[in-house]
């Protein structure tokens, strides 16, 4: 599939073997819910938990071992984060942008890639409040980005 704002095609990434279920030798499900829970406590983010949990406790798969993705442990157990990961990564990446901009107001390329850092916001942004992730009358601002992220 080609990128977004990039007239080039992607590389294609290693992919994980095809299970049909959860080995019996990784963790149990009960186990799984609980590391992840503990590790969202501590303050790390999905990518960094499921990541955590291969390399140090050998579960292959967290959907096939509990049934659920991490967010939806995360989020049945009180620890999601109020913005969505994706949409606070990227107004994260806007708000350094902005910053270099500050103390270098004549770099053109860096501000067109804050503009298409904030296109790409605001088009989740739409996502996310059709699907109810966001509130409705939630806008993004550059301003707000600071506030939430920064």
């Amino acid at each position: 599939m080609a990128r977004m704002h990039a007239r080039r095609r992607g590389r294609s990434g290693s992919h994980t073997l095809t299970r049909a279920q959860h080995p019996e030798w990784a963790p149990s499900s009960d186990e799984v819910t609980a590391l992840v829970v503990k590790l969202a406590r501590e303050g790390l983010s999905s990518p960094e938990i499921g990541t955590h949990l291969r390399d140090c406790h050998g579960v292959p798969n967290i959907k096939l071992a509990t049934g659920k993705s991490v967010t939806a442990l995360m989020r049945d157990n009180g620890e999601a984060p109020k913005l969505p990961e994706d949409m606070a990564n990227l107004m994260r990446k806007a708000v350094k942008l902005d910053e270099h901009l500050s103390a270098n107001h004549r770099d053109i390329h860096n501000r067109r890639a804050l503009q298409l850092t904030e296109a790409k916001i605001m088009r989740l942004a739409r996502y996310y409040r059709r699907s109810g992730a966001l509130p409705t009358d939630w806008r993004y601002s550059l301003n707000t980005a600071k506030l939430l992220v920064g």
